[in-house]
């Protein structure tokens, strides 16, 4: 059953950019857009489960800190090699000025 967790305060995630979230053994990765809105992808790179939250980000990507494979956030899609699998993705959404997702 789907639910929502608190991540962090919105504050917390600078616009373009991306803050891990460790919940009950499952790693996520929590991104600001340059929209000012937030969006959720599981945290490990589908190559070689590298931390994403190690990346680097710009617009709407984030750039797998190992061999820089990239995934546009919003979809999940993996749209620069290495990586061929998508990134899952989460609903996420602030509510007052803490940040939440939905798993």
């Amino acid at each position: 059953m789907a639910q929502w967790i608190r991540v962090c305060a919105a504050d917390d995630i600078d616009q373009e950019d991306v803050k891990r979230f460790d919940h009950e053994g499952r790693t996520f990765a929590v991104y600001r857009g340059p929209d000012d809105q937030y969006y959720c992808t599981d945290g490990l790179c589908t190559h070689e489960a590298v931390h994403l939250a190690d990346g680097f980000v710009m617009d709407y990507a984030v750039e797998c800190p190992k061999h820089q494979g990239e995934f546009d956030y919003r979809t999940g899609e993996a749209t620069r090699m290495p990586p061929c699998k998508n990134l899952k993705t989460y609903p996420a959404r602030v509510e007052g000025e803490v940040v939440l997702i939905e798993i």
